[in-house]
């Protein structure tokens, strides 16, 4: 089974990639199922039911969110009532939607999907490691295939959720920080891993915001109006390749495109993914 997972969805030129590139990607890596983290799809900040819709309308089979999934006052109605839509399992009980949700792919295969956040320089919520073996439990009986996006700030808090997760999950990817790291890996217990699958939108930007706003809070503290950059767009994410009867990953493989360049893909060619010794 092949998985994409496209790192965080920045506004309209984030969107436009989906749009664009994703129907390339699925035919070049042969993909049964796509998860895209979509807390920041609306002008940066949070996310509406039109462009939820529009984003799985495009091909996205599952969303995953953070700290910004509130963002929009919208989004606690939405969230009520589209499961594909995922908020942090950790956040309180009571709080609207739920974290996690078993996706099938076009043959009827089953794909568990499973959003945590990080404490670390976050919200002090609900602890992430004891909640995210919770969920797991829960949807085990239904598919050995799950993926956990950790949405967290810190590297250390994400690889210790790595080495936590490794052998129960197929793939734990951190989102959150909009850049993309080089360290994925197969874990010893068959668990991909990833410290963050990056962004996907405007990349000549500070995180996907305009430059000017964000250089002027850290040259004078003074509060700042961000609005979402739109130069050199590209989609980061990855493609996990996993063994159906098992659930370990076999391969990850760290995609990084430009809306040129996925317009051009070939469909016949594949990178070499990071593969399992």
């Amino acid at each position: 089974m092949n998985i994409l997972f496209v790192g965080d969805i920045v506004g309209r030129p984030g969107r436009e990639l989906i749009r664009a590139g994703l129907r390339a990607l699925v035919d070049r890596y042969s993909l049964d199922l796509v998860i895209a983290n979509a807390e920041n799809s609306a002008a940066g900040f949070g996310i509406t039911k039109d462009i939820g819709d529009t984003l799985l309308e495009w091909g996205v089979d599952v969303m995953t969110s953070g700290n910004h999934i509130w963002d929009k006052k919208e989004a606690m109605t939405y969230i009520a009532g589209e499961p594909r839509l995922l908020r942090p399992a950790n956040y309180p009980a009571g709080v609207p939607g739920r974290g996690s949700y078993v996706a099938q792919t076009g043959d009827g295969r089953a794909v568990g999907v499973i959003n945590v956040m990080g404490r670390v320089f976050m919200l002090n919520i609900d602890d992430p490691f004891t909640v995210v073996l919770r969920e797991i439990e829960a949807i085990r009986h239904r598919t050995r295939i799950i993926i956990v996006d950790f949405h967290a700030e810190a590297t250390s808090e994400k690889m210790a959720m790595g080495w936590h997760l490794d052998g129960k999950v197929t793939a734990v990817l951190g989102t959150h920080t909009h850049v993309q790291t080089a360290d994925e890996r197969i874990l010893p217990g068959g668990t991909a891993y990833m410290t963050d699958a990056g962004m996907t939108g405007p990349h000549d930007s500070i995180i996907g915001m305009e430059k000017e706003p964000s250089l002027a809070r850290f040259l004078n503290a003074m509060p700042s109006r961000f609005e979402p950059a739109t130069g050199n767009p590209r989609l980061n994410g990855a493609v996990i390749e996993a063994d159906d009867k098992t659930g370990r990953a076999t391969s990850i493989t760290r995609v990084s495109y430009s809306e040129r360049e996925l317009l051009e893909l070939p469909a016949t060619t594949r990178s070499a993914p990071i593969r399992t010794p």
